[in-house]
């Protein structure tokens, strides 16, 4: 059985502030062993030093993130401007706009 030394030694430690989500490169990795082994603290670290990354044979498999992250992520749906409240706003009427008829082209048959 390793000692705990070994086991933290496993995965590279990458602490980045949580503002955007960082490249995966840039996230700590966790095996999923690890990862189940010590839920608590890969929880806690999403929390305070930014998104962790569990990977799976090698393979990224999942990312735990602070829940102020993940909803930051989502799409906004609420409280965003519908289309034609959006161009109400740009007063566009204050364009000076000419109209001209357009009748068509001339064609012989």
């Amino acid at each position: 059985m390793r000692s705990s030394l070994a086991r933290r030694a496993k995965h590279s430690v990458t602490h980045s502030p949580a503002v955007t989500a960082p490249p995966a490169a840039s996230m700590e990795r966790w095996k999923l062993e690890d990862a189940k082994a010590r839920l608590s603290e890969v929880v806690r670290r999403a929390g305070t030093a930014g998104p962790q990354l569990v990977t799976v044979r090698g393979r990224e498999a999942a990312v735990i993130l602070a829940p102020e992250e993940y909803k930051r992520l989502l799409p906004k749906q609420k409280g965003e401007l519908p289309l034609a409240r959006f161009l109400r706003g740009l007063n566009l009427r204050a364009l000076q706009v000419e109209w001209e008829i357009d009748t068509g082209r001339e064609i012989e048959l």
